[in-house]
C-alpha cells in the first residue's frame, strides 16, 4: 500500500531507523552491577548466555521460549514496517528451535500528530505476518510517544531436548547462512533516497520473510548451534557463537551472500552507526585478510534487521541441508566452518 499522507516514517526516527541494538560492551557495563536472578533449574536458557531467547521448562515434554524486540521504522510503508517488525521478533523463536504460539504488540506512536491509519496499517502488517507464522496476537501495550516504535513480545514452545542455542558448534561443522546481509546499509540508503523502488521492495521482502522454512527444514538435520543474524551483524553474532561454543570460526568472505549494490552504497556513505559500532566492538576478536579494505569489513559487520539464521551443522549433512533449503526457496549459502584452533576467534578469508 502507499504510505498514508506520503509521510516518510524513516524520517521520524532520530536514529535513522537502522534497528541497531545497544552494543554488547555497553550492555555488559549496564548489567554488570545488577543482582543475579535466583537459580532456577527450570530456566534452561537465561541471562548467563548471549542467546536469542529465554527458555523455561514447564515439564519434561515442553518448554516456553520467550523473546521481545522492537525498533523505529526502517521502511516508509507502514504495512511493510509491521511485517518486518513481526518477522524480526518471531525469528528468535525459530533460532531456538521453537514454534511460535502467541504475540503481544508493543506500540509507541505520536497519536496526535500522525494519521491513525498509519498505526492501523502497522498493526495489520504485523498481524498478517504473525498469522503466517501460525501464531496468534493476544494483546499488547501502547504509549503516546514522539517517535513511532513497534515490535512484539513472542512466546513459543520447544521440547527441552530439542533446544537450539548458539553455544554448541563443533569443530568440523559447516556454517550455513539463510539470508543475504547488507540490510543495515540498504535501509540507511532508503532514508537517503539512494534506492530504486525495486531495490526497496527487494530489501523489504528479505526482512519480511519469516525464518520458518529455514527452521523447519533444518529440524531434521544435525544442527549443533543456531542463531539469527540481527543488530550485531553477521560477525557479531558469529563471535557470540564462537565464544559460547569455545571454538574458532573460519568465514569465506566471497561465499557470504549480500544484497545488490551494498558495496556501492557503503562507498556513498550509507553505513549506519550501528554497523561501525559492531566493527569496533569486535576489535581483537576477528582477523581480516590484509587485502580486505574497510568497506568490506564494515559490510560483514553490518547491523541487520530480521536477518537469516546462522546454522552450525555437521559437515556430512551440510550439502544435503543446503540443497534442501535452496529447493524450498531459502536463499542459503555455506559461508565457512567451525575450527578447533583459535577458540572464540573468527578468521575471515
Amino acid at each position: 500500500m502507499e504510505n498514508t499522507n506520503n509521510i516518510k516514517l524513516t524520517s521520524l526516527s532520530s536514529k535513522g531507523g537502522c534497528g541497531c541494538k545497544i552494543g554488547p560492551a555497553d550492555l555488559e557495563h549496564v548489567l554488570r552491577d545488577l543482582p543475579s536472578s535466583a537459580p532456577n533449574p527450570d530456566v534452561l536458557v537465561g541471562l548467563d548466555t548471549s542467546d536469542d531467547a529465554g527458555v523455561y521448562r514447564l515439564n519434561d515434554e515442553m518448554a516456553l521460549v520467550q523473546t521481545v524486540d522492537f525498533f523505529t521504522p526502517i521502511v516508509d510503508d507502514p504495512y511493510s514496517f509491521g511485517q518486518v517488525a513481526a518477522a524480526n521478533a518471531i525469528s528468535d523463536i525459530y533460532a531456538m528451535g521453537g514454534k511460535p504460539l502467541s504475540a503481544l504488540n508493543i506500540v509507541a506512536f505520536p497519536i496526535s500528530t500522525l494519521d491513525k491509519e498509519i498505526l492501523t496499517e502497522i498493526l495489520r502488517g504485523a498481524g498478517d505476518k504473525v498469522n503466517e507464522a501460525g501464531a496468534t496476537i493476544v494483546g499488547g501495550h501502547s504509549i503516546d510517544d514522539q517517535e513511532p516504535k513497534f515490535g512484539l513480545a513472542v512466546t513459543g514452545i520447544v521440547h527441552p531436548d530439542k533446544i537450539r542455542t548458539n553455544t554448541g558448534a563443533k569443530p568440523g561443522d559447516k556454517l550455513i547462512l539463510t539470508k543475504p546481509i547488507g540490510v543495515g546499509i540498504s535501509s540507511t540508503s532508503i532514508k537517503r533516497d539512494l534506492l530504486t523502488e525495486e531495490e526497496i521492495e527487494r530489501v523489504t521482502n528479505v526482512m519480511a520473510t519469516l525464518n520458518k522454512t529455514a527452521a523447519e527444514v533444518s529440524a531434521s538435520y544435525q544442527v549443533h548451534a543456531s542463531t539469527d543474524v540481527t543488530g550485531f551483524g553477521l560477525l557479531g553474532h558469529a563471535s557470540e557463537m564462537a565464544k559460547g561454543s569455545k571454538t574458532g570460526l573460519r568465514i569465506n568472505k566471497d561465499q557470504v551472500p549480500t544484497l545488490p549494490r551494498v558495496r556501492e552504497l557503503a562507498e556513498a556513505g550509507a553505513v549506519p552507526g550501528g554497523t561501525k559500532n559492531n566493527f569496533s566492538h569486535l576489535e581483537g576478536d576477528v582477523t581480516f585478510p590484509e587485502t580486505m579494505d574497510q568497506i568490506d569489513q564494515w559490510i560483514l559487520c553490518d547491523a541487520v534487521t530480521s536477518g537469516g539464521l546462522l546454522i552450525s551443522v555437521a559437515d556430512e549433512e551440510a550439502k544435503d541441508l543446503l540443497d534442501h533449503l535452496q529447493k524450498d526457496g531459502v536463499d542459503a549459502a555455506i559461508i565457512g566452518e567451525v575450527t578447533e584452533s583459535d577458540p572464540g576467534h573468527i578468521t575471515v578469508e
